[in-house]
C-alpha cells in the first residue's frame, strides 16, 4: 500500500524503504504495548507516520522545533504523538519531549473562583480561559532552552481528581531537546468574529449562556494570552474530523472504553449519553470554527475518515522551503 503523502516525498525511495524496514519491529512492538489492533494501523507506518516524521525532521533547524498538534476529541492525537515520538527518536535520532494543553489546566480552586466571578460554566475545564497559559509559555520556553545536564519539569493534571498534580510528581525531561510536541483539542485555535457569537449554537449555550457572556469571555482569551502561547508553535498539524457528529460519536466511544476498563472501580467518573453531549457542547463552538478554517492554515492537515483512519493528507502551499536535509 502506497503512501498518502503529497509529492514530492520528504524521503528518497531508498531512504523510505530503509527507514520503513528498520522501524517496523519497533512500531509493531509499540502497537502491542498500547494494545492497539495492528490490522488497521500497521500500514499507517508507511502511509502516514514515517513521511510525516521525515517532514518534521527536515523542518527542524538549529533550534528546537515546537510542533503543535490539533484535533477534536477522539481524532487520535495521543496515537499520533506516540508514533511521531517513536519514529523521530528511533529513526532520526532526535530527542522528543512534550505535553498536552490538558496538563496546564487551572487548579480546581482557580476555576471555582472563575465560576463565581465570571461565569459558572468556567468551572468545567477545557475551553480557553480554564488553562494556566503562563505555565504553558514558561514550560515551552524552558524546554527550548534546556541544555545538556539540565532538566525541565513537565506539568501534569489529574483528571480523576479534577486538579493539578503536585509539582513533586511531575515528570522530568533532560535537555537538550530537538522536537517539542504541544498537543490539544484547541491548540492553534483562532478567535471568532464578534458577530458569530450573537446566537447560541447548542442547548448548553441557549440554556446556560443566554446572554453570551461565557462564550465572549472564552473568545477574548483566544485573542490575547492564548495567541501569545500559540505563537510559540513553529509548525502546526491538524487531525481533522469529518464533522461534529463524528466528534460526539467518538467521544461516546471513548466513554465506552473507559467503562469497559474501569467502570466497576470508578463508576462515578462515567457519563451517560446526555452527559457526554452536554460535556462536548462546551467545546462545540470552537471545534466547529476550527473544522471550518484551520485546514487552510495548518502546515499539515490529516483528514480522518468516518472509519477513524487517515484518508488524505494536505500540505499548506505556503509552508516554504525545507531548511535542510535529514541528518
Amino acid at each position: 500500500m502506497g503512501t498518502l503523502w503529497p509529492e514530492p516525498l520528504p524521503l528518497s525511495e531508498a531512504e523510505f524503504a530503509q527507514f520503513s524496514d528498520r522501524l517496523q519491529p519497533a512500531f509493531a512492538a509499540r502497537l502491542h504495548e498500547l494494545r492497539i489492533d495492528p490490522e488497521p494501523l500497521a500500514p499507517a507506518l508507511r502511509r502516514v507516520y514515517l513521511p510525516l516524521a521525515a517532514w518534521v525532521a527536515r523542518r527542524k533547524g538549529d533550534a528546537p522545533l515546537v510542533l503543535g498538534i490539533n484535533g477534536a476529541q477522539g481524532t487520535g492525537k495521543s496515537t499520533l504523538c506516540e508514533f511521531l515520538t517513536l519514529i523521530l527518536e528511533e529513526g532520526f535520532g532526535l530527542r522528543v519531549a512534550g505535553f498536552s494543553i490538558d496538563d496546564i489546566y487551572k487548579t480546581r480552586v482557580e476555576r471555582q473562583i472563575l465560576a463565581r466571578s465570571v461565569h459558572p460554566l468556567l468551572l468545567t475545564r477545557g475551553v480557553p480561559g480554564t488553562h494556566d497559559v503562563a505555565l504553558g509559555v514558561d514550560t515551552l520556553n524552558r524546554l527550548r532552552q534546556a541544555r545538556s545536564g539540565e532538566t525541565v519539569a513537565i506539568p501534569a493534571f489529574d483528571k480523576a481528581q479534577d486538579d493539578r498534580k503536585p509539582e513533586a510528581s511531575w515528570s522530568q525531561v533532560a535537555g537538550p531537546i530537538g522536537v517539542i510536541i504541544f498537543e490539544g483539542w484547541c491548540v492553534g485555535a483562532k478567535p471568532q468574529p464578534e458577530v458569530a457569537l450573537n446566537q447560541p449554537i447548542n442547548a448548553l449555550e441557549a440554556d446556560e449562556d443566554p446572554d453570551g457572556a461565557w462564550r465572549r469571555y472564552v473568545n477574548d482569551r483566544l485573542k490575547d494570552e492564548y495567541a501569545t502561547l500559540f505563537r510559540r508553535i513553529d509548525a502546526l498539524i491538524m487531525l481533522k474530523a469529518p464533522n461534529m457528529d463524528k466528534v460526539f460519536e467518538w467521544r461516546g466511544l471513548q466513554e465506552e472504553k473507559l467503562a469497559a476498563r474501569e467502570g466497576k472501580a470508578q463508576p462515578h467518573r462515567l457519563m451517560d449519553a446526555a452527559g457526554i453531549r452536554r460535556f462536548v457542547e462546551h467545546y462545540e463552538r470552537i471545534t466547529r470554527h476550527m473544522l471550518d478554517e484551520m485546514p487552510e492554515r495548518a502546515d499539515v492537515t490529516l483528514f480522518v475518515d468516518d472509519h477513524h483512519q487517515i484518508g488524505k493528507i494536505q500540505l499548506k502551499l505556503t509552508a516554504g522551503p525545507i531548511p535542510h536535509a535529514i541528518p
